[in-house]
C-alpha cells in the first residue's frame, strides 16, 4: 500500500512512533526547543501517561496524543491534527486545565499555595480551523501562532508559565531553501518528508539524519507496517469525506445563487426566458419560484 520511502509525520501513529518513544527522544527535544526559539531551553524529558481521567464517570477522560516533562518540571501536551478540527481552541483550553487541576493535592492545600508547574500546548494543524485564529492572521500567511496570558491594552505579559503554540502547516509554503531557522526545517520535513527520495546532503551529521533513519518505511516492523498503513488509509478517508463535503457545499452555493437571480429577475417583471437565460435554471424551476 505505501509506496513511499519515509512515512507521513502527519499521520497519528507515525507522530507518535517517530516522537514519542525514549531511543528517538532527542527528535522530540530538538523539536519543542526549535518551537520555543530559545524562550525555553530543554535538556532532557520524561514521557507521562496520554490517558487522565476525570474525578467521575460521568466526567470522562482526555486522551492526549503526547504529554511529557521537561527537565524543569514543565507539562508539554502535543498535539497532532491531520482533519478539520471541531472546538479545538476550546479543547486546547479544556486540555490545559485537566493538567493544572490534577496537581492540587487531596490534602495539604496549605503547603501547595497553588504551586503550579508551568503548561505549554503545542498543536501541528494539517488543517486550520476556521474560527481557531483571527481571519486577518490566517489570510496574511501566518503559520506560528504563540499565545499567552496578557494585557489586552499594552501587550505586556501577565503570566508567562501557560502557553499555547499552533502551527498552521497549510500557510508554511517555503522551500527548504528558504527555510533558514531550525523550526522552519522542522515543519517543512513535517509536511513535505513523504514525499522525500533521500536525505538532503547538507543535512548529514544533523538531528535531520536521525529522523529520516527513524521514519524510513522499511525500519517498520510488520506489524508496525500494517498500524501505519491503517492510519494513512484513515487520513486519505478522511481527507475524500471532507473534500466531497466541501464540494457538495460549494454546488449548494452556486444553486442558491442561481435562485436568488431568478427570484430577483421575476419580482422586477423579466420574461421567463430572460431568466433562464441569466439564471441557468429550468422553467419549471421558475415557476415555482
Amino acid at each position: 500500500m505505501n509506496n513511499n520511502r519515509y512515512i507521513d509525520l502527519l499521520v497519528d501513529f507515525a507522530f507518535k512512533k517517530i516522537f514519542g518513544t525514549d531511543s528517538d527522544k532527542a527528535l522530540l527535544i530538538n523539536l519543542l526547543n526549535a518551537v520555543f526559539e530559545n524562550r525555553k531551553v530543554i535538556v532532557d524529558l520524561v514521557y507521562n501517561k496520554n490517558e487522565h481521567h476525570g474525578n467521575n464517570k460521568e466526567e470522562g477522560a482526555a486522551v492526549f496524543d503526547l504529554l511529557c516533562t521537561g527537565d524543569k518540571g514543565e507539562k508539554f501536551l502535543i498535539e497532532i491534527q491531520h482533519s478539520k478540527p471541531i472546538n479545538f481552541k476550546k479543547r486546547s483550553i479544556f486540555y490545559t486545565s485537566r493538567l493544572i487541576s490534577e496537581e492540587a493535592p487531596k490534602g495539604g492545600m496549605k503547603e501547595w499555595q497553588y504551586d503550579i508547574s508551568e503548561v505549554y500546548f503545542v498543536a501541528i494543524l494539517d488543517q486550520p480551523e476556521p474560527d481557531h485564529m483571527p481571519q486577518r492572521l490566517i489570510s496574511n500567511g501566518r503559520y506560528l501562532h504563540d499565545v499567552c496570558l496578557c494585557y489586552r491594552d499594552t501587550g505586556e505579559i501577565f503570566y508567562d508559565q501557560l502557553g499555547y503554540t499552533y502551527i498552521d502547516l497549510l500557510n508554511f509554503v517555503k522551500t527548504l531553501e528558504q527555510c533558514s531557522t531550525e523550526l522552519d526545517k522542522w515543519l517543512y520535513h513535517l509536511k513535505n518528508m513523504q514525499r522525500m527520495k533521500q536525505l538532503p546532503d547538507n543535512l548529514e551529521k544533523t538531528i535531520f539524519e536521525q529522523l529520516y533513519s527513524a521514519a524510513e518505511y522499511v525500519n517498520l516492523s510488520q506489524e508496525e507496517q500494517r498500524m501505519y498503513d491503517e492510519d494513512l488509509k484513515r487520513k486519505w478517508d478522511n481527507a475524500a469525506v471532507l473534500a466531497g463535503a466541501e464540494e457538495r457545499g460549494i454546488e449548494k452555493g452556486r444553486a442558491e445563487e442561481k435562485l436568488n437571480i431568478a427570484q430577483k429577475m421575476k419580482a422586477k417583471g423579466f420574461s421567463i426566458e430572460d431568466i433562464i437565460e441569466m439564471s441557468g435554471l429550468s422553467q419549471e424551476e421558475i415557476e415555482k419560484l
